[in-house]
């Protein structure tokens, strides 16, 4: 190495640090790139730093030097800066002494510089969480770093500024750093965070890399936190803030305003929420001061940007900005425990809001504007809140009192306030509750311990309820493995229950010792005190006595202790292995599928397992209506609720589940089993499908006809486990038949099962002219003077994580202009999920609930879809069919493409538009006469196999051996 000018100089910074520097240093003189040198830079540490670094550069003359600050400065600021100064290299790199470099990092990195002529090359960090049990590691923000990439300016990449703000993963031209003035703040924290984005800016080319180049070392256990986990302290909060306007000066000096947004929603999802949850640990003075140093910044974020955040990060930052502490608190709850419900929500012209308060414009300013931006930001409807049963709920429950009973050895008196959404509890409710308690750690909760709760009661928007709990008798842990207690209020409601968490919210309300009597006798422990979890939830925590601590402490670090560990943790990973998917398809094949075929065995499954419905469960029935003999297993996926109870139910991919399909004599879907499980050759499977085609299915996708040839084989094998493939029309022998590569003699000519009920249905009413509706309308609150619209689209992809998708028309509309005419079900596809306002109760019912969309198409007097399969289903019936194709030429030119012009073909009308449909809703009858003859030949040609007899057809061709004597 040149002394005079290495490659790369590395500036590690240290403070009373003494035991980690050496191998931060060793990081560094141990990289693959030998033109490294180390300047260390001491911030006057008062322990023996500044001596192990004066070590280390007289064991490594000319690679590393050692220096020392006069003073202590507090933060990283100041040494970093001193280490540029120091530095000789063409390029400079930081590193904090208790972190380290990955060992190819600096040749990495001095390889990109040197190729693209980046000013600032950045690589992969790593979080490695050091006392994780199994070494637990998080990419730093990966999805910046899946390739190489030169950018001409951040602008080309904004979330590298609002994400990536290190400073310790980059690698700097020295030059560009001497050239720009680049330095660190000094005399505050969060100095990363201005540096990175001052250097960003700066920067005339920055280069990224997939590499990984730094490894950041957490301590999640550490007794002395970092100065930026230091979030007790009002002055982070305040230093924060100010960093923060700092960068947005500085993008405002540079011309970068446009970044500004995308760094607002960063700041409203992340920095702000790290010391948000954080404020209901905090007194009243922390927090007045909090909201007082956060008001100001809040007003400058685009107000757009909170569209772009959680619905509960949005509403947490705004009731912050108004210093609403009644309903900030609950929101903050929620926003640290993400199902609960911690307001009792407002319905106010049929939408559902997070408070009355700000929406309406009676605060200080009373400004129209800000109501309409506070209604904007506080409007939950979307989340679905008033569609939830009270069991499905995870209700706010606020301690109000604690308190030891004087007197009364170890008795602890409880109060609370139960949040009640919407009045969803309603006041003749009968009402229970009990509290329970049950010990954290899973693996030794052999016993839960419950306690009268005295009779909940309404007391204004909230239940509230008292509770006495003799901790001393009523409470026996062992003492030892089960320290920590949960604590739960169980709430019964009419016969229902939902379960609910003790939140603490009010500091220092639970304090004090109780006695308790543990069954290890009082020699492990005598006392329980109550804690606050990180949650907000009140626990207890065994007290024990510090003897046994030791005691317990040496054994877990001695021989017996590594035994018992390492016992534990292959007994994991032996449960690990045994429960992987892996595992489980081996056994199918090599155990499972060695017992012998059990005869009379039949496996059904519906849409892998989500649903009781569709050709399965028509044809279950069947076999039960004629009463054969035989086995049935019902595969399901989820909760177990809606499927038969007079079958055996397994849950998708257990064990049980691959033993019945393993030893099945049948297999009955519509859809597919899993891929990689063969089927043995003395199983049927008769594969019933789930529709027939509009888009194009199998190797007709041009997707599939790109995949490799192993692949395309590995597929048809799949396929060609259908033993029997069921068809509803010659369209389907060109269609499905075709693209799956099916042979002739597995094509069954019978129609749907599902089916027969349809057709069924248009006999009755043809013969007797009148119009079942039978028991689902009144179950559904169908007033009998209103026509039924299903709206059944097709599945889209676009949807948010939870899969939800936007209808592609105001419903709220459509209930004001036809609720007086017709009642329209809303029917979302399986795989998606939809949620309607309250204000279109009544008029508009999502039933995407109901397992089997069969009985609501033969309620439904008129039929709105899409592209769906239904389409072929619906037109057996010979009623109204209205297609909204509203995003017709996306769909079919830059999807997977349709095997026939739904434009030309449609048995009804197709509209583009809301006015469209809402024109050609205006008279079914208009459309029942206009479009009969256009219905007719659309079935058939699409269902000329749907005679009605499809399930008994099949039963007489498989299964007729099992009818009973």
């Amino acid at each position: 190495m040149n002394e005079e000018c290495p490659d790369i100089s590395v500036v590690v910074i240290v403070h009373n640090d003494e035991a980690r520097l050496d191998t931060a240093v060793r990081s560094v003189l141990e990289q693959t790139l030998r033109g490294v040198e180390v300047v260390i830079v001491d911030d006057r540490s008062t322990d023996r730093s500044y001596e192990v670094a004066r070590g280390l550069a007289e064991r490594h003359p000319g690679r590393v030097r050692a220096f020392r600050l006069d003073e202590n400065s507090g933060g990283c600021g100041a040494p970093r800066n001193h280490g540029i100064t120091q530095a000789r290299g063409t390029y400079v790199l930081f590193l904090d002494s208790d972190d380290v470099l990955e060992r190819n990092a600096c040749r990495n990195m001095l390889e990109a510089a040197e190729t693209t002529g980046a000013d600032l090359v950045s690589g992969l960090c790593v979080r490695v969480h050091v006392d994780s049990r199994g070494g637990k590691e998080v990419k730093w923000y990966p999805w910046l770093y899946t390739r190489t990439r030169t950018l001409e300016s951040v602008s080309e990449l904004p979330d590298l500024l609002v994400f990536d703000t290190l400073s310790t993963n980059k690698c700097y031209r020295r030059e560009f750093l001497v050239r720009e003035g680049l330095r660190f703040p000094v005399g505050i924290h969060y100095e990363d965070l201005l540096f990175s984005a001052q250097a960003y800016a700066a920067a005339r080319r920055i280069t990224l890399i997939p590499n990984r180049v730094y490894d950041w070392r957490v301590v999640d256990k550490a007794t002395a936190k970092s100065i930026s986990n230091r979030r007790a302290e009002i002055a982070n909060f305040a230093h924060r803030m100010e960093i923060h306007r700092r960068v947005d000066r500085l993008l405002a000096d540079r011309g970068l305003s446009e970044l500004k947004f995308s760094k607002d929603v960063k700041f409203l999802k992340h920095d702000l929420v790290l010391h948000l949850r954080d404020l209901p640990f905090r007194d009243a003075s922390y927090r007045e001061e909090f909201a007082a140093i956060a008001r100001g910044y809040l007003e400058s974020i685009d107000r757009a940007a909170f569209d772009e955040v959680e619905p509960i990060q949005a509403i947490c930052a705004y009731l912050l900005r108004e210093s609403d502490w009644d309903n900030l608190l609950p929101a903050v709850d929620t926003l640290t425990n993400r199902d609960k419900i911690s307001s009792p929500l407002v319905e106010r012209d049929g939408r559902v809001y997070w408070c009355a308060e700000h929406i309406d414009g009676s605060g200080d300013t009373g400004d129209t504007g800000d109501a309409a931006f506070a209604r904007h930001v506080l409007d939950v409807t979307e989340l679905g809140y008033h569609t939830k049963p009270v069991e499905k709920m995870f209700l706010r429950n606020i301690l109000t009192g604690y308190e030891k009973t004087a007197g009364i050895t170890g008795t602890v008196r409880l109060a609370g306030r139960i949040t009640n959404p919407l009045g969803v509890v309603p006041p003749g409710a009968r009402l229970t509750g009990e509290l329970e308690f049950g010990a954290r750690r899973k693996g030794v909760r052999f016993q839960t311990f419950r306690f009268p709760v005295r009779t909940p009661r309404h007391e204004g928007a909230s239940i509230a309820w008292e509770a006495s709990v003799d901790l001393a008798h009523g409470l026996r842990p062992l003492g030892v493995v089960d320290a920590v207690w949960d604590v739960r209020l169980r709430l019964g409601v009419d016969g229902v229950r939902t379960t609910t968490r003790l939140t603490a919210s009010e500091p220092g309300l639970a304090v004090g010792r109780s006695p308790v009597r543990p069954r290890l006798t009082r020699l492990v422990a005598g006392h329980i005190e109550p804690e606050v979890s990180a949650r907000g939830h009140l626990s207890f925590r065994v007290v024990t006595r510090e003897r046994v601590e030791a005691l317990v402490g040496r054994g877990a670090r001695g021989t017996p202790g590594r035994l018992v560990k390492s016992g534990y943790r292959k007994a994991k990973g032996v449960r690990r292995k045994l429960t992987s998917g892996a595992t489980k398809i081996r056994v199918y094949h090599e155990v499972f599928s060695r017992l012998p075929v059990k005869k009379g065995l039949v496996v059904f499954e519906s849409h892998l397992g989500r649903q009781y419905s569709d050709s399965p469960k028509a044809l279950y029935e069947e076999m039960r209506r004629q009463d054969l003999d035989f086995d049935a297993v019902w595969s399901y996926a989820g909760r177990p609720e809606g499927f038969p109870s007079d079958a055996t139910l397994v849950r998708r991919w257990s064990l049980p589940y691959l033993a019945a399909l393993a030893r099945a004599e049948f297999w009955v879907d519509n859809q597919s089993y899993p891929l990689k499980l063969t089927k043995r050759p003395r199983t049927t499977y008769i594969q019933t499908w789930h529709g027939s085609a509009l888009k194009r299915m199998g190797f007709d996708e041009a997707e599939w006809k790109l995949r490799t040839r192993d692949a395309q084989e590995e597929q048809q094998r799949v396929l060609d486990r259908f033993d029997r493939f069921l068809i509803r029309s010659e369209h389907d022998v060109r269609t499905l038949a075709r693209a799956f590569r099916l042979k002739e003699r597995t094509l069954l000519r019978v129609g749907y099962p599902r089916n027969d009920a349809l057709v069924a249905a248009r006999g009755r009413e043809e013969e007797t002219g009148l119009r079942e509706r039978g028991p689902l309308a009144a179950e559904l609150g169908i007033p009998d003077d209103r026509a039924v619209l299903l709206y059944a689209p097709t599945f889209r992809q676009h949807g948010d994580k939870q899969r939800r998708f936007e209808l592609p028309f105001d419903v709220e509309r459509f209930a004001d202009e036809f609720g007086d005419r017709y009642v329209l079900l809303v029917r979302s596809h399986y795989l998606n999920h939809v949620v309607l306002p309250p204000s279109v109760r009544g008029r508009v019912v999502d039933v995407s609930a109901h397992h089997d969309v069969t009985p609501l198409l033969a309620l439904a007097d008129g039929l709105i879809t899409d592209y769906s399969s239904v389409m072929f289903d619906y037109a057996l019936l010979g009623r109204p069919m209205f297609f909204f194709a509203h995003d017709y030429d996306e769909y079919v030119h830059e999807g997977r493409g349709t095997y026939f012009d739904l434009l030309e073909r449609a048995p009804g009308p197709v509209v583009r538009t809301e006015e469209e449909l809402y024109v050609a809703l205006a008279s079914l009858d208009e459309q029942v006469v206009k479009y009969r003859e256009a219905r007719e030949g659309f079935v058939a040609e699409f269902g000329e196999y749907d005679t009605g007899t499809a399930a008994r057809s099949i039963v007489d061709q498989f299964f007729s051996q099992w009818r009973r004597a």
